[in-house]
């Protein structure tokens, strides 16, 4: 479709100066209000304002500019059909309208911004003219983000005009913007002082590609990216090229839950993951040492794992992870020369987060059951839990103790419940001994993570993520060499475990916090 007439009204004036000179250059009419107008003109671009064209000043503050007939006639109308109107309004055809909108969710994200600041950036004009060139992109090309520009301009110069599938795809952005901030708007009005959860939750997300199938084979799936996804998140992070398959829905949940522990530790750390759970984890002074010792804590389950990793891959850390075949590397960055190694393994995805979230970050977390979702509170603690718990135990933890407890109570909450982590601490740092993850019985749990230790739970400690309902769990880690325990807390038999603590000479720390992950 052949463009005669374009309006342009943003709050984001992002290459809006060179794009509009490129449409004035190919003769387009150019028709601008308020800022907009202000920028094109002060750059020596020839546009008429709209109240001009409109024959009706701005009122209101600027409130009321272009909701009028003359403006969304001109977008709405039909060619071959409404030409009739459009004479009898004063209106001539508009063909193509760029808007973006107040920031509204600028402003809402400011935590200083006053309720009369927030209403003020509601956009009604804006919405309501993206809506209408949506509606008609039969005729009409609407534009509401600045990376579309040079599409746009693209077509109309090579081509003279804006394809049709060019027109649908960007009527349905216009669409997927305006809902996703009546969205924002709707659930910052409905929500309750202090709450997190408005009456109202709209969720908007960008599909960012198909999966080749979803959990099984016989499933099909996508990946789609959260609005305003944080820097540092997973679908925020870069993928740098290696690995010759796009992430399957099982690696991104692998990957995530991944992310997810590592951020847990401050100094340098590795966590490998298996179907969600980590399967071996360390810290040490060095990343390739921590890597080298998450994964020979279980070495079978590493195989085909996924490692996420909290500092730079450096060389050495890439040529210990070349060693095994893994689905895929997660880390702020990697070195080039680490890069390079990482890249000759054929089906390795490697990916690079950037910023780094940590780990008290907060965010909403969501379920789908039948018919819904459930949404809670990002789990978010565990640092510092075991430190400030009370011990419980005629016997107190050495200080290696305390620090192998510290870390095994970190891991804990990202094993899936009922969740038991063994492990151990030196001075080149902490790591897994065994991990026992998803039984229905909190003793069985116990009971596998003493099989994947073997002989290295003697003088191990443990990490439980809830309470010991009966003393048989903590029976079963004495029996093994366990030294010391943290739990939760919080049974009515808490009286009969910590008297088989006392009997079995076992340290134990009560947190008073539950670390549950289903």
């Amino acid at each position: 479709m052949a463009i005669r007439t374009a309006l342009l009204s943003v709050s984001d004036k992002t290459y809006v100066v060179p794009f509009a000179r490129r449409l004035a250059a190919l003769g387009v009419r150019l028709l601008s209000s308020g800022g907009t107008f202000k920028a094109l003109d002060v750059e020596g671009i020839k546009v008429e304002a709209v109240d001009a064209y409109t024959e009706s000043p701005e009122v209101m503050g600027g409130r009321v500019k272009t909701l009028h007939p003359r403006v969304h006639g001109g977008i709405l109308a039909r060619e071959g059909t409404d030409e009739g109107d459009l004479s009898r309004i004063g209106a001539a055809f508009i063909d193509l309208v760029v808007v973006n909108l107040y920031p509204f969710e600028r402003t809402l994200a400011d935590p200083k911004s006053s309720f009369a600041e927030l209403v003020e950036n509601i956009d009604i004009g804006g919405p309501s003219m993206l809506r209408s060139a949506a509606k008609n992109h039969a005729r009409v090309a609407v534009v509401c983000d600045p990376s579309d520009y040079e599409a746009v301009a693209r077509e109309l110069e090579t081509g003279g005009a804006v394809s049709a599938s060019l027109r649908k795809q960007l009527a349905a952005k216009a669409f997927a913007h305006t809902a996703a901030y009546d969205a924002a708007i709707s659930g910052w009005l409905s929500k309750e002082a202090e709450s997190p959860y408005p009456q109202f939750l709209t969720l908007p997300y960008e599909r960012a590609y198909t999966l080749r199938y979803g959990e099984n084979p016989h499933q099909s799936g996508a990946f789609y990216l959260e609005r305003g996804a944080p820097v540092g998140s997973l679908a925020r992070a870069e993928s740098l090229g290696a690995g010759g398959k796009e992430l399957s829905f099982n690696n991104l949940v692998d990957v995530n839950a991944a992310l997810d522990a590592v951020r847990e530790f401050d100094g340098p750390a590795a966590v490998v993951v298996k179907h969600t759970n980590p399967c071996g984890a360390a810290t040490g002074a060095a990343l390739a040492r921590a890597y080298h010792r998450a994964r020979e804590a279980d070495a079978l389950s590493a195989f085909g794992g996924i490692v996420a990793l909290n500092r730079e891959v450096d060389e050495a850390t890439a040529k210990l992870l070349a060693e095994t075949f893994l689905e895929c590397v997660i880390a702020p960055s990697f070195s080039s020369v680490a890069l390079t190694i990482l890249q000759a393994k054929k089906n390795l995805r490697v990916l690079a987060t950037g910023a780094w979230l940590d780990a008290g970050h907060e965010a909403l977390d969501f379920r789908r059951v039948s018919g819904g979702i459930v949404v809670q509170s990002r789990d978010r603690t565990a640092m510092g839990e075991v430190k400030n718990g009370k011990v419980m135990t005629k016997k107190q933890p050495t200080d290696e103790q305390w620090r192998a407890l510290e870390f095994a109570w970190n891991v804990c909450k990202h094993v899936k419940s009922n969740a038991i982590v063994l492990a151990s601490s030196d001075e080149a740092g902490a790591v897994t001994l065994g991990v026992g993850a998803g039984q229905m019985s909190r003793v069985v749990s116990v009971e596998l993570a003493v099989k994947k230790a073997g002989d290295r739970s003697k003088g191990a400690v443990l990490a439980s993520d809830a309470f010991f309902p009966f003393p048989d769990g903590l029976v079963a880690a004495a029996k093994a060499g366990i030294v010391a325990v943290a739990q939760p807390g919080g049974s009515v038999k808490d009286v009969d475990v910590i008297a088989a603590a006392d009997e079995m000479g076992i340290a134990m720390v009560m947190t008073g916090v539950r670390h549950f992950r289903h």
